[in-house]
């Protein structure tokens, strides 16, 4: 027998952590793996976008720790323990870290702000890089309000929106797209 997809059970708002504790849908841990799910999403759409194939392995270990890190936001804190949720190590920051510093030795200087855009491929990273900025915020908002979230997760996600900054310009540098320099409009004092 095929599995159903629906399960009738979120009918009236509610959903079930991983363990089985029931939580209203607009929870925030909810709101918090939704997003994680959301950039995910985005993930592969830069994946399909790109012909990098080293940035495209990138990408697909990438979404990989995402469902890990999604794992841990849906499971409830208090039965996690007892389960087994896979988990994010110091070593996939240090690859984020290191995918970063490669990039950055072909890129020019940054002598500017930038503006997102320039091509659909630049446009849809920097989309992912704001989405993966809301995703920390929602889990410092977990935190700051004592419900539990793996700290390596909020360090994970800044520095995945830095990645994903520095492979927007990379992506920029490949297709032979300048950057769009910000001139910030100055009121004239005269």
């Amino acid at each position: 027998m095929a599995f159903k997809i629906y399960t009738k059970t979120g009918d009236l708002g509610k959903t079930s952590l991983i363990g089985g504790t029931k939580v209203s849908k607009s929870h925030i841990r909810i709101e918090t793996y939704g997003t994680i799910d959301e950039l995910n999403s985005y993930i592969g759409l830069i994946n399909d976008n790109l012909d990098h194939q080293h940035s495209k392995k990138a990408l697909q270990e990438i979404q990989d720790r995402l469902f890990t890190i999604g794992s841990s936001l849906a499971c409830d804190p208090d039965k996690e323990p007892l389960m087994k949720i896979p988990d994010l190590g110091e070593q996939d920051i240090a690859f984020l870290e290191s995918e970063i510093d490669a990039m950055n030795e072909v890129l020019p200087a940054m002598k500017s702000f930038i503006l997102p855009g320039g091509h659909v491929t630049v446009s849809t990273i920097h989309i992912a890089r704001c989405i993966c900025r809301r995703a920390e915020r929602l889990c410092v908002h977990l935190q700051e309000e004592s419900l539990f979230v793996d700290p390596l997760v909020i360090k994970y996600l800044n520095r995945l929106s830095d990645y994903l900054f520095i492979l927007a310009r990379y992506a920029a540098h490949l297709l032979g797209i300048a950057e769009i320099p910000w001139r910030p409009r100055v009121k004239d004092q005269g």
